[in-house]
């Protein structure tokens, strides 16, 4: 009978003892090897000390005996190599991880296609000069370019359209204008014998185009903003109602109220619980109206009257050369008052 051989053989800081037949080779090891400790023979490194050193597979059938100093001190077999389930749950673990990274790409991908489709804009679209990308608001702002210092009336206009009172207004009430543009004073100016009579905003085509009265008379500054935005507000409601009836003034009081109640630039809170709009402070005026209802139809030549208006000489409206005179005029009748009762004095 053949002796037994006892083997201890090292893996993974784990010393693992066998028992083999005297004529047992090193390929009987391996295989010995891939039954007991689940590493295949294709992924086993054997490192024999003191001698031969690295085995590798495929192992050749050359007895142990032979090649091992089983005397020497420094005899050891150090086993290299990974077990059949750890190999599979790294593959499960690199495929897991190579899947998420796809899916992470993808979203990506996805994310920047969706930025690129909302910042694209299509070449036939109005330009807006607003940074905000809702839809609800004054898609185009133009100021009157051969009026004097056109820029401060672009600027106006911005403030307006910027303004959070009217953006939130708009946006509740889904209010999108094409285009808000400056009136000319001096071509929506009539005069008669009873007085004269300023129109402060034109609302077209329920929305179409907006026109707000910026100036005053004499081109040499502009009105008062809250007053504008009020006319702004009124001209918001024309894009429901034409016509000057309770419907009217019942919406129209309303975005007053939402106006004020969403500036937060006036601080959050009303000055007083007085009613902020009142038709009858339009409609009793003597020098202004506030428009002639909401225009439907007609020709819009921007720093005309259109076909919408009455001619100049039924209505008497002045020319600019006119209004500029006769605001002349008066500086000079001012001055000159002044003048005698500081000789007077």
């Amino acid at each position: 009978m053949e002796s037994d051989m006892d083997l201890t053989v090292h893996h993974q800081g784990t010393a693992h003892a066998f028992s083999f037949p005297s004529s047992a080779t090193l390929e009987d090891l391996s295989a010995a090897i891939e039954t007991t400790l689940n590493i295949p023979t294709t992924n086993q490194k054997l490192l024999i000390a003191p001698k031969p050193g690295m085995q590798k597979a495929p192992f050749p059938p050359t007895r142990l005996d032979t090649i091992l100093q089983l005397s020497s001190p420094k005899f050891k077999i150090t086993l290299l190599g990974t077990p059949t389930q750890a190999i599979a749950d790294l593959n499960h673990q690199a495929e897991t991880n190579r899947r998420r990274e796809e899916a992470r790409a993808a979203a990506l991908a996805s994310a920047r296609r969706n930025k690129s489709k909302a910042s694209a804009r299509p070449s036939n679209t109005v330009a807006t000069l607003s940074s905000t990308s809702n839809s609800y608001t004054f898609h185009r702002l133009l100021p009157l370019s051969y009026l004097p210092r056109p820029e401060r009336s672009l600027d106006f206009l911005k403030r307006l359209r910027d303004d959070p009172g009217i953006r939130a207004a708009m946006a509740k009430h889904q209010f999108s204008v094409p285009l808000l543009t400056e009136m000319n004073p001096a071509e929506h100016t009539s005069g008669d014998h009873q007085g004269v009579s300023r129109t402060l905003g034109l609302n077209r085509n329920r929305g179409e185009v907006i026109e707000l009265r910026l100036r005053t008379d004499a081109y040499d500054g502009y009105r008062d903003y809250r007053t504008i935005r009020k006319t702004l507000c009124h001209e918001l409601a024309h894009c429901v109602f034409g016509d000057h009836d309770r419907d009217f003034w019942n919406l129209t009081s309303q975005i007053e109220k939402e106006v004020d109640a969403a500036d937060y630039n006036a601080g959050g809170r009303r000055l007083t619980d007085q009613e902020f709009y009142n038709p009858g402070d339009w409609e009793q005026a003597q020098d202004q109206e506030v428009d002639e209802c909401g225009w439907t139809g007609g020709e819009f030549v921007l720093g005309g009257l259109g076909q919408g208006s009455s001619s100049a000489s039924a209505s008497g409206v002045e020319s600019r050369r006119e209004i500029l005179a006769r605001a002349a005029e008066e500086r000079m009748k001012k001055e000159a008052r002044k003048e005698k009762q500081d000789d007077a004095a």
